[in-house]
């Protein structure tokens, strides 16, 4: 769980083109959407159609009508694993929390210990304010996937969150130990390195986000912090 005001900071340097791409490629999921309900009107029993146009509904933020989507698959299949997966997400994002709690707690029966269902379950009880069950869950999945930068950066979010700036220092420094360009991380880190006043380390963050291929002035905020 990244701060949230960090990849809107690096988009920053894509800002005058990406008006356009948007645009290219809301017309392109628009247009694969049409397909998609045409192909149903002509096999409304399709699982695999259902699910492409639950997936076009996802890609344009179109909560409720992927929820229904994946109802009706899970109405015909009701263990399948990317119908529980996704409606869980679409659920969490439409604040009916309880209801991706039990898609999640599912999706484990189906598939004990499938690390996107526990990640996802995790990040759900911390949006939820059942903030021990997060950590308890984070803490499991770190545990179980210590090569896992996601899982690492996931528990630090959720460190960042509950005011443990230290730990979650700590935990974006595995993360980024095991994704070194991963400029997400880093900038998480160096936000939380300017909040632990290392701003000799913070700097170096973002030197490093800038070799990456981050334009300096997308950064600037953050640099005039470390001075």
């Amino acid at each position: 769980m990244i701060h949230k005001t960090i990849l809107p900071v690096l988009a920053t340097a894509l800002l005058a083109v990406a008006p356009i791409h948007a645009q290219n490629n809301y017309n392109a999921l628009r247009d694969s959407l049409a397909k998609a309900n045409d192909a149903l009107s002509y096999h409304p029993d399709s699982i695999d159609l259902r699910l492409r146009k639950a997936a076009w509904n996802m890609e344009l933020e179109q909560w409720q009508y992927a929820k229904d989507e994946y109802d009706r698959v899970l109405n015909q299949q009701p263990q399948n694993i990317a119908a529980l997966y996704y409606r869980a997400y679409a659920n969490t994002q439409l604040h009916r929390y309880n209801f991706a709690r039990a898609d999640y707690q599912r999706l484990l029966e189906v598939v004990p210990g499938n690390f996107e269902a526990q990640l996802g379950l995790a990040l759900l009880n911390q949006k939820d304010k059942h903030h021990t069950e997060a950590l308890d869950g984070i803490n499991r999945l770190v545990t179980v996937h210590p090569d896992s930068a996601i899982a690492w950066a996931a528990r630090a979010g959720i460190e960042e969150e509950l005011g443990m700036l230290e730990l979650a220092e700590y935990d974006y420094s595995k993360a980024i130990g095991l994704a070194p360009r991963n400029a997400e991380f880093l900038l998480a880190r160096a936000d939380i390195r300017i909040r632990l006043a290392q701003f000799d380390k913070a700097k170096q963050d973002l030197d490093t986000i800038v070799r990456l291929g981050t334009p300096r002035l997308a950064l600037k905020e953050w640099y005039e912090k470390c001075k």
